[in-house]
């Protein structure tokens, strides 16, 4: 059966391209159109869509408020049009957080230049969140940062919190594992791909400021978007969070997230290197690069965690992990926007526990001494 679409955005010329990319697909289909946020929930309840495409700036009613509602209304994958700014990674940051699932650079240069390109990859795109559709309305919104303390690190300066995405359905169930022990980690280190913006700022608003361990993130993410992603977790997070530069120090209660279109390693030291984005890899950060350099600079002190994604970054670094004794989590199916970094990672035999989004904040605050 074919994925049904509904294509939102006020520009005619980018619906009416959007709509002919996604039709040339014979397992696609678009199955209407709307050109402001108002329409797109009306349209949302009439048809039904497996998933939306929304533009962010729309007149009446803008992208993020019409995924706030859609969400609340009738839960649907949506997939956001970002322009690769600063503040293009800040909307689609809210946009993830009200709900939507993904999204992809809005550039007419690309769509004009690279249509195969473009078509492929945003074909590709609607066929995987269109999957995600049966696990989507299990989702509970991401919790809150906990307040300020005395054991706590100041806020920021103030900062508009994120709406966040809602559900009135149950929470997912807990991953099967036992409760893991307690160990002297040297470095703590987090992959993840679609879904993971929200997943990541789920796990890290639970550890507590005074977190004993150092950690590295990787998010398949632009280069445009990872400072923003960085300073929205240092705000929302009780531990610091910033984006990684070359020679940053790993140290307790500090995590640093890979730049986008670069690779991040890290050596025995504890020094971070930051190095080009080699054209040979499809990832820029790749989750098995910076897992790679933690199995040879750590060994069995690494406690890695494969969180929500598509594809299977993760998995060969995993295995590295394991040969040298290191721990490897993965997120359960039931808790993921996208099972397939972690699916990858568990079929592989390589994790060592499988556990729910919620949980494994918990039992990073409770295993790491």
């Amino acid at each position: 059966m074919a994925v049904k679409v509904l294509v939102v955005d006020d520009s005619g010329f980018f619906r009416r391209r959007v709509s002919e990319i996604l039709s040339a697909d014979p397992e696609i289909k678009v199955v209407g159109t709307a050109t402001n946020g108002r329409e797109a929930i009306d349209q949302a309840l009439a048809l039904k869509p497996d998933v939306i495409t929304m533009d962010y700036e729309m007149p009446m009613m803008d992208g993020i408020t019409a995924v706030r509602n859609i969400m609340q209304r009738c839960p649907t994958p949506v997939l956001m049009f970002s322009s690769l700014t600063h503040e293009g990674a800040r909307v689609t940051l809210d946009a993830l957080d009200a709900g939507a699932v993904d999204y992809l650079p809005k550039n007419f240069e690309d769509i004009s230049r690279n249509p195969e390109k473009v078509k492929a990859m945003l074909c590709e795109k609607v066929h995987t969140i269109a999957r995600s559709n049966r696990r989507f309305s299990t989702f509970s919104p991401p919790p809150a940062a906990a307040p300020a303390s005395a054991t706590a690190r100041p806020a920021s300066p103030a900062s508009p919190m994120p709406t966040t995405r809602t559900s009135t359905a149950p929470a997912a169930p807990t991953g099967s594992s036992a409760a893991p022990k307690r160990k002297a980690y040297r470095l703590v280190a987090i992959g993840t791909s679609t879904g993971g913006p929200v997943a990541l700022q789920r796990v890290l608003t639970q550890l507590p400021a005074n977190f004993p361990a150092p950690i590295l993130l990787i998010q398949h993410m632009p280069a445009a978007f990872t400072k923003a992603f960085a300073e929205r977790l240092d705000k929302l997070c009780r531990i610091s969070v910033k984006e990684a530069e070359d020679g940053d120090v790993l140290r307790p209660g500090l995590a640093l997230l890979a730049p986008g279109g670069k690779q991040m390693m890290v050596d025995p030291r504890g020094a971070v290197r930051i190095l080009p984005g080699d054209e040979r890899l499809n990832y820029k950060p790749c989750v098995d690069i910076t897992f790679g350099s933690a199995a040879k600079s750590f060994g069995d002190k690494v406690l890695a965690v494969v969180l929500t994604g598509m594809g299977a970054d993760g998995r060969e670094g995993a295995r590295l992990l394991k040969q040298g004794g290191a721990q490897v989590w993965a997120q359960d199916e039931a808790s993921c926007v996208i099972y397939g970094m972690p699916m990858a990672v568990v079929k592989a035999n390589l994790a060592d526990a499988v556990y729910s989004l919620d949980d494994i904040g918990r039992h990073l605050a409770e295993v790491c001494v």
